[in-house]
């Protein structure tokens, strides 16, 4: 991971903390998330177990050595994240960076939990949820979000007609980074779906539930094809771009909650 040698923080701000006992932080946020009903590569919820009490909370996107080092500068208890310490295929011996990761966490006593799909998924704090905002989408019906795809992944809403380069503009605008445009509908995009993070996979149910657009965070080899053969756009705008608001979020509803003080520190990636 590429990170900033100075994390800064987002809008979501600190307030006074009274604290809680970990177990109510989990709880809290296994609560909100159900973690149980979604299937995925690695372990929802907490990850490493550090001290029972809790008064700062550090969110961020990924438990990277750059945000874990930033959450002791900052004096946090535990950590939430969307990418946790598990990936995908990844080898299960704990040397090289995750000895790194760990020792720290353990070395100072700090939780760390992490929600994958079930952050994506939320139909209020998850990332989809919050990206659609962020980009002014509105729902189809006016109340909730459209869904489609595995576990009901993908987010469906409408958007201000407009053509595929004034889309992309809007997304550079609210991501602070120019997307990859596959300008290849040929009418207004009225309908548009999206799917935070690596999605790529998600865009032909796209295609099948009447989507005029569909945003994600990556873009693989068939997906320009796809789009240009089916007449769909396709914006690829960025794997941590369109999922830094998801963990800040819910991190900010459950600090709320349960009187903790939290900051949300931006580990920058270009990916």
């Amino acid at each position: 991971m590429t990170a900033s040698s100075e994390p800064s923080s987002s809008p979501f701000s600190e307030a006074a903390a009274p604290g809680c006992s970990l177990s109510d932080l989990v709880a809290a946020c296994d609560g909100l998330l159900q973690p149980a009903q979604f299937k995925d590569y690695g372990p929802n919820g907490l990850q490493v177990e550090g001290r029972d009490s809790v008064r700062k909370l550090v969110s961020g996107v990924t438990a990277s050595r750059a945000l874990i080092e930033a959450a002791i500068a900052a004096e946090a208890d535990a950590i939430l994240v969307h990418h946790g310490l598990f990936w995908r295929g990844q080898d299960g011996r704990v040397t090289g960076w995750m000895k790194q990761r760990l020792a720290l966490l353990l070395q100072h006593d700090i939780s760390l939990l992490a929600y994958h799909l079930p952050l994506d998924a939320h139909a209020e704090f998850g990332n989809n949820a919050q990206l659609g905002r962020q980009l002014g989408f509105a729902p189809p019906d006016g109340a909730a979000w459209g869904r489609f795809g595995e576990q009901q992944l993908g987010f469906l809403g409408q958007a201000v007609p407009c053509s595929g380069p004034e889309l992309a503009r809007q997304v550079e605008r609210a991501l602070g980074r120019t997307p990859l445009l596959i300008d290849a509908c040929p009418r207004s995009i009225r309908r548009v779906a999206w799917c935070s993070g690596g999605a790529q996979g998600y865009f032909e149910a796209a295609i099948a539930a009447g989507a005029d657009a569909f945003l994600t965070g990556e873009i693989s080899e068939p997906q320009a094809h796809l789009a240009r053969e089916c007449g769909v756009a396709f914006l690829a705008c960025g794997h941590h771009a369109t999922e830094r608001y998801g963990a800040p979020a819910l991190a900010t509803q459950v600090a709320a909650q349960l009187g903790l003080q939290h900051q949300f520190i931006e580990i920058d990636n270009p990916a």
